[in-house]
């Protein structure tokens, strides 16, 4: 039997927790709680639920805690299940972070429960964490795989530009010359062209534009789109999340011709830019594997990587995944990809990736 409840009123001893699963009545208090929550991030959102399920069709377990009528924890959960790469679930997929987020000991220790006997329930392979820090020593982790980069937005547009590196900084000046500019996008497309084609030529399924078109319409404001262009075409574009304080590019592509304009640097410095003329105080350039090229670029900005502590606990399978294109036997598969039609690529790749998480 399930330890999560459904949202009916039970009496209960004060000051036991209750775990409860998310409903839609509940979104506005779940996401007050996250808001006020020092350790909650952008992905611990009540509004991931409804994109991972309508983008997706993944099943989602949204589920909290609840002490004398109050939300005391909160942990997204989805589940994937997929011929190809598994059955998992895991918090959060198709994000950087994850895991619980409770008030105390108590209220942490129910959602763990609760997550350990769904996953159980479910018959999962594994229940995955996405941790900003370490939880369980003595679980199976990815612990030297991804990073995250952050680092304050300082309040003067000036002090920013003299705080990036001499040579990165030179490359922000060489998109300026170039007579590079920004624009803030309406809608996807433009963001979605460059994207698809910036990601088929590094091997990898892209994303469906259904799904960055849900991440629009679900967070509006806190979801937008960024483009820069030369002489009216667009060359690079940036998908980002605000949440708080904080500006997190998140998804990204650019044009053959952007390596020679400096776009993907002037991209990020408009961001920055932007987000210090708007008052927010801190730029979240997301996580990357380590050793890769954007591992390399985004050190080069001056960002010190920060290890992010992905976490299992492992039900049916006797390892954790090594789904990634790290992977020495991805390579002929990655291969291939690149070589197909843009449009085949985009008809077939949301289909492949949708399992990836």
């Amino acid at each position: 039997m399930s330890a999560v409840l459904e949202a009916e009123t039970l009496s209960v001893p004060a000051g036991e927790c209750l775990v409860r699963s998310l409903v839609e009545a509940d979104f506005a208090r779940w996401d007050a709680y996250v808001l006020a929550h020092p350790k909650a991030t952008f992905f611990h959102r009540a509004g991931w639920q409804r994109v991972i399920q309508r983008a997706f069709n993944h099943r989602t377990h949204f589920i909290y805690a609840e002490r004398e009528g109050r939300i005391a924890g909160v942990l997204p959960l989805a589940e994937i299940e997929s011929r190809l790469f598994g059955h998992s679930l895991s918090s959060l997929p198709f994000c950087a972070y994850g895991g619980i987020v409770a008030d105390d000991v108590a209220a942490r220790t129910a959602l763990e429960s609760a997550a350990l006997s769904l996953a159980r329930e479910r018959n999962v392979d594994h229940l995955e964490y996405r941790n900003p820090e370490p939880v369980h020593a003595d679980w199976p982790a990815k612990r030297d795989l991804y990073v995250t980069f952050r680092k304050p937005i300082l309040p003067d547009i000036e002090a920013n530009m003299n705080a990036i590196p001499r040579k990165q900084r030179a490359m922000v000046r060489k998109g300026i010359k170039a007579g590079l500019v920004s624009e803030m996008d309406e809608g996807i497309d433009r963001f979605f062209g460059v994207y698809s084609d910036n990601v088929l030529r590094h091997g990898t399924p892209a994303l469906s534009r259904k799904y960055f078109r849900i991440l629009r319409e679900e967070f509006g404001s806190d979801c937008s789109v960024m483009s820069v262009l030369k002489d009216g075409k667009v060359v690079s574009s940036v998908l980002s999340f605000y949440f708080r304080n904080e500006i997190l590019p998140y998804y990204a592509g650019d044009m053959p011709e952007a390596r020679e304009l400096a776009a993907n640097d002037f991209k990020y410095w408009e961001l920055m830019r932007r987000a210090c003329e708007a008052g927010y105080t801190l730029f979240d350039y997301g996580r990357s594997k380590v050793g890769t090229g954007p591992w390399h670029f985004k050190k080069n900005w001056g960002f010190e990587p920060q290890p992010l502590h992905y976490e299992y606990r492992l039900i049916r399978a006797a390892d954790i995944p090594d789904v990634n294109p790290l992977n020495p036997k991805y390579r002929l598969f990655i291969a291939a990809w690149k070589k197909l039609p843009l449009p085949v690529a985009n008809f077939i790749g949301p289909h492949l990736v949708r399992n990836l998480g």
